[in-house]
């Protein structure tokens, strides 16, 4: 079966053909590990799962490399060691921790390599060093700066020009450079900062050239597939071009794969605005292949918009499909053979996860009129996607520790208090609102709209 995936370079989807198809290699940006995870970062972390499975199936593990790296030296990882009075490596430890434990929590499959950028400084000097030697990079008081107009292919994975992306993005000011899109290698290291020896004094790495370095090490200075989040286009992706063409001369990835943003009830998360929400705070109220399931309702090239209704859906979806397996009278059996052709036909279409999961509906339903041989490919169909990896049992008594809720209550409630509300009969709107909260349901207002989510 013929991959097509949509690579984001040429702005077209191709058949994918690895470059040695005994040794497929993808690489993905993984998390900078400073705080808990947030469920935007999941969308990457099951998507490119997801992919990994499929090259899996294709090609066999033993000839699939996955490498997602981790970022333990960052400006913000230096700031949140300094809030919490806590020092680096005790904090970026924990964290790891963290992401380990929400990836697993949403079914992720474990890449086979997981390298940290702190284990990698001696690759990234020797890439800067060869830059210099180029004329690709300068020194300037004790920086180190890749000259973007050096590389002419600058901005093409983004499809911009130079100087559109200099007026549409933020970039450093600083008088030591030569144009201001010049991008850090290396930086001097404060005092209180962490810092390895380099020939340009003390200092630390880029953002940028962690992931050339890593990528190189691991997957060779060309590989097939680089992926990330859509935010990662520029300056992020765009600069490792740059900086791993310049210093090899050569393709860095044959395909450029992003997944789209994630909204929160349609607007966009941020702390601000008080719809900040971690991976782990969804623990205690779903479980994780509920989030799996979810995530994989949307195309992953399209924005995701995350609301409370779409989770209980898909948890309603997930304990229906549980179910037919649990009350079946035999063990079924996880058969990679058994996977539905019409399923693999949808991912194989640029990761159509949509589809497939359409796929899956009508398997579930011919397998509920009693077609054991469509029970036994929808149970394998689902598990090839991370989905009904528990047992019955396990599932049910989970499910049981979390509130049964009552969708048409809460609206019911919901549109009693907007018609006190109307009537300006505000303390019975008040005990409406204390009544659902009471129920565990937080409401929240905002242009003239009411929305409702569970509290954690």
């Amino acid at each position: 079966m013929d991959y097509q995936f949509y690579d984001t370079y040429s702005n077209t989807k191709k058949s994918f053909t690895p470059l040695d198809a005994s040794n497929v290699r993808m690489y993905v940006c993984g998390p900078t590990v400073y705080d808990y995870a947030h469920v935007g970062n999941a969308r990457p972390v099951i998507v490119f799962d997801i992919v990994y499975r499929m090259l899996n199936l294709k090609y066999g593990a033993e000839h699939v490399t996955y490498v997602r790296n981790i970022t333990d030296v960052d400006d913000k990882i230096i700031e949140a060691s300094n809030s919490l009075n806590e020092d680096i490596s005790t904090l970026t430890e924990r964290t790891i921790n963290y992401f380990h434990d929400d990836a697993s929590y949403v079914g992720a499959l474990q890449p086979n390599v997981e390298p940290k950028a702190t284990d990698h400084i001696p690759e990234m000097i020797n890439i800067i060093e060869k830059l210099i030697k180029k004329n690709h990079a300068y020194e300037a008081d004790g920086n180190v700066l890749f000259a973007v107009n050096m590389f002419d292919n600058y901005g093409n994975l983004s499809g911009k020009s130079l100087e559109d992306l200099i007026a549409g993005s933020r970039v450093e000011v600083a008088n030591y450079k030569k144009n201001p899109a010049d991008f850090t290698l290396w930086k001097p290291s404060k005092a209180n900062e962490p810092g390895w020896e380099s020939p340009w004094g003390k200092g630390r790495p880029g953002w940028h050239i962690e992931c050339s370095a890593m990528s190189e090490k691991y997957l060779g200075q060309t590989f097939d597939i680089h992926g990330g989040g859509q935010d990662l286009t520029f300056p992020h992706h765009e600069n490792e071009i740059a900086q791993s063409e310049s210093c090899n001369d050569k393709k860095f990835a044959n395909f450029w794969m992003h997944n789209g943003f994630l909204s929160i009830e349609g607007e966009k998360m941020s702390k601000s605005l008080g719809n900040f929400i971690t991976i782990n705070e969804l623990k205690d109220t779903y479980q994780g292949e509920v989030i799996r399931f979810n995530m994989m309702l949307t195309h992953y090239r399209q924005p995701l918009n995350w609301t409370e209704k779409s989770l209980l859906d898909s948890k309603k979806t997930l304990d229906k499909w549980y179910k037919i397996i649990g009350t079946y009278d035999k063990p079924l059996a996880s058969k990679s053979d058994l996977i539905s052709e019409k399923m693999l036909s949808a991912l194989a279409d640029d990761v159509n996860t949509p589809q497939a999961i359409a796929e899956l509906h009508q398997l579930y339903k011919v397998a509920n009129d009693g077609d054991v041989d469509a029970l036994e490919i929808f149970y394998n169909s689902c598990q090839f996607l991370g989905i009904l990896i528990s047992d019955y049992n396990s599932w049910s008594s989970w499910q049981s520790k979390t509130m049964d809720i009552d969708e048409n209550l809460i609206n019911g409630l919901i549109e009693k208090r907007n018609e006190a509300r109307s009537a300006k009969d505000f303390p019975e709107a008040d005990r409406i609102r204390d009544e659902l909260l009471n129920l565990g349901v937080i409401l929240e207002d905002k242009d003239n709209k009411t929305t409702w989510k569970l509290k954690k």
